[in-house]
């Protein structure tokens, strides 16, 4: 898929194409599908804020702050797409999170599918940095910027 199809259909990738290009495996690949992408920006969306089995609960409960690790994970499938047919994608990590504002207490209570939305701001060969929100229909729940160190 080149940058130019970004959004056509054979290009959208589903819950097994997503794990086959991030670490997270099992019930800690959070996301079902990436909507839309390209160079700049992807958009996922997730139900498993629903799922009883997901690992990030505690108590029962998956507090908005969570929403970051959904991000985090719409950022890696990005470097991933952006690497197809190009280089081996690079393995990240999280170094700061800032602007971190959370609209809502919970994830699991939102009966409508989750939209992650990450947007490159900047980046290199060596870090990136991301702005994301997190949706629950029409409403935001959390938002931020991202920064994450490749092959660290």
């Amino acid at each position: 898929m080149t940058q130019g199809d970004a959004y056509s259909k054979e290009g959208m990738l589903d819950h097994a194409g997503i794990a086959a290009r991030i670490p997270h495996q099992g019930t800690m690949c959070l996301l079902d599908r990436v909507t839309q992408w390209d160079e700049h920006r992807i958009e996922c969306a997730a139900t498993s804020h629903r799922a009883p089995d997901n690992p990030l609960r505690r108590n029962g409960r998956l507090g908005a702050a969570l929403g970051i690790e959904y991000a985090a994970q719409a950022m890696a499938v990005h470097g991933a797409l952006l690497a197809d047919g190009h280089t081996a994608p690079k393995k990240g990590m999280i170094t700061r999170v800032q602007r971190i504002a959370l609209h809502a207490e919970r994830l699991d209570d939102c009966t409508e599918k989750l939209t992650v939305r990450a947007e490159r701001i900047m980046g290199d060969a060596r870090v990136v940095r991301y702005g994301f929100e997190v949706r629950c229909g029409h409403h935001l729940l959390l938002e931020g910027e991202a920064s994450v160190i490749l092959d660290a």
